[in-house]
Parts: C-alpha cells; structure tokens; sequence
C-alpha cells in the first residue's frame, strides 16, 4: 500500500526521473536516507519499473505518428506468439495493445514519413498473415504523456 509520500515521490520523479536523491528528500520533507530507502523499495517491488529519457521524436526525424488497427482471423496460439515476436522485432512499433470490440489489436509507430510507414508496413505483412490493416496518421498531439493518474495509487 502506497502512502502519501510514496506517492508524491512518485510524481516528482514521473516528471524527472533525473532528480537527485537530495532535491527528491527536500520536495517531499524526508531525509535523504529515508527517501531512498522509499525509492529502493518502489524499484524493488516494481513499482518503479526503469528510469528512461524521454526523446524528442521531431528531432530525430520520427515526425510521423501512425495508430495502426489490425484484424485478424487467426487467434491461436501458435498465431499469436509468432505476432507477437514480429512486432517486437520491429523497433518503429512502440506499443501494442489488444484490444476488445471489431478491432483486435492497436498498434502505435513512429516514423519519419509516409514512405517510412510505408517499409513498415511491408515488413510487418511478410512477417504474419493479417485480415485487414488500417492506419491512421495524427495530425497534432493533442496530449502526450508517460505519467500515470496517482489519484487512486494510495486506496
């Protein structure tokens, strides 16, 4: 059970996971000792999964966001241990999810451009057999963010 503190080491570290253990332990009116053994334990009880630097995608010619719906007519598991290492192997797809409703699963890609989702595409349907693949491009990024809502963390 996550109590007050956790949780606001928490938020500051979602923020900067770059914070130095003394500024942490003066946001949250800890000790530093006692602060880290609080980060400690969050990491040890995997509460705390990796600290990670955030990269700007423009920057590095990732302009292109795709939200990619697959349907397929395959759900076995054979099927889907082979789907799931193709998209692993695929370092543009960075997240996938599976999903209830018509579509089966939601992938999300980076990519500089329409030609690069292009080669994407292409390597993922020689990968595995696919019913059908819609994509869509964004246009602007509304909200973005790796922080998780804490409100519910301390019930």
């Amino acid at each position: 059970m996550l109590d007050p503190k956790d949780i606001q080491i928490l938020k500051l570290l979602q923020r900067d996971a770059g914070l130095g253990l003394e500024e942490l332990a003066e946001q949250v009116h800890l000790s530093r000792n006692a602060c880290w053994r609080r980060v400690k334990a969050l990491e040890e009880e995997g509460v705390i999964k990796a600290r990670v630097a955030l990269l700007d995608a423009d920057k590095l010619n990732l302009r292109l966001t795709a939200v990619i719906a697959i349907k397929t007519a395959q759900h076995d598991p054979d099927w889907l241990q082979k789907f799931a290492a193709a998209v692993r192997d695929l370092p543009e797809i960075i997240a996938v999810y599976r999903t209830t409703g018509d579509t089966d699963y939601i992938m999300h890609a980076v990519v500089p451009d329409v030609a690069g989702y292009d080669r994407l595409y292409k390597r993922l349907i020689a990968r595995i057999p696919l019913s059908d693949v819609s994509s869509s491009f964004v246009m602007e990024k509304i909200k973005e963010t790796t922080a998780l809502p804490l409100a519910e963390a301390g019930r």
